[in-house]
């Protein structure tokens, strides 16, 4: 017999946020604002797809991003060049922003004005999948170079977005192993509700599709 209990903290702590992240929600839909959690593992493209997207939406609605990292304020720097409002936010060495560490930054930011909010997650495919934000929204990007494989490997990153981005999808001519179909049948294996949408960052191939996705989840987030 053991002199000591074992207590499962982790499903704790995830009860605990998830029911944080409800309330959270709820503040963010009473004031309008609508907050998009955007994840990757590092280098498939989001801060250029955030500059990108930015640039779109400017002129329509008021933006800001909340840039997450354990480090630097490299993002943030580059967002407000772009001509949005950012806000860089340091994680401490944690993997991942959860439902209290979400509302800290956005009581620092400043809400009330903005229409729309993207959450640069700190960029890795498993921690992040784990914690409820808040958000009005989870979204994903995979990258071409990253393999179409990443579903199988990662599961419940792609079970948890709402959309996926393919970025990088010049490159699909030096990927060529890199299946389109595959990848989107593997997505939809997971989660038949995720929305696909194949794009490059770079030169704004494929983003009519994904701005317009954003201006229907920021119009029913005002409803």
């Amino acid at each position: 017999m053991t002199d000591y209990k074992v207590i499962e903290v982790k499903e704790s702590i995830l009860e605990d946020n998830d029911a944080d992240a409800e309330v959270l929600r709820k503040e963010l839909k009473a004031q309008k604002t609508c907050l998009i959690n955007l994840m990757s593992s590092p280098g498939a493209g989001k801060t250029t797809t955030l500059c990108q997207t930015i640039a779109r939406l400017k002129d329509e609605m008021n933006i800001g991003v909340m840039e997450a990292d354990i480090d630097s304020d490299v993002d943030a720097a580059t967002i407000t060049a772009a001509g949005a409002r950012a806000i860089q936010i340091h994680t401490g060495g944690m993997c991942h922003l959860d439902a209290d560490m979400t509302r800290q930054g956005l009581r620092e930011f400043g809400t009330e004005d903005l229409d729309l909010v993207f959450l640069e997650n700190v960029g890795n495919l498993v921690c992040p999948a784990e914690f409820d934000t808040g958000s009005s929204k989870n979204a994903m990007i995979l990258s071409v170079p990253e393999g179409d494989d990443k579903p199988h490997k990662y599961p419940l990153m792609f079970s948890v977005c709402d959309v996926v981005l393919i970025n990088k999808c010049d490159t699909l001519k030096v990927f060529e192993d890199f299946s389109k179909e595959a990848v989107v049948e593997q997505i939809h294996k997971l989660n038949p509700n995720a929305k696909v949408i194949f794009v490059t960052a770079k030169t704004g191939e494929g983003f009519d599709e994904w701005i317009d996705w954003l201006r229907g989840q920021v119009a029913d987030w005002k409803n």
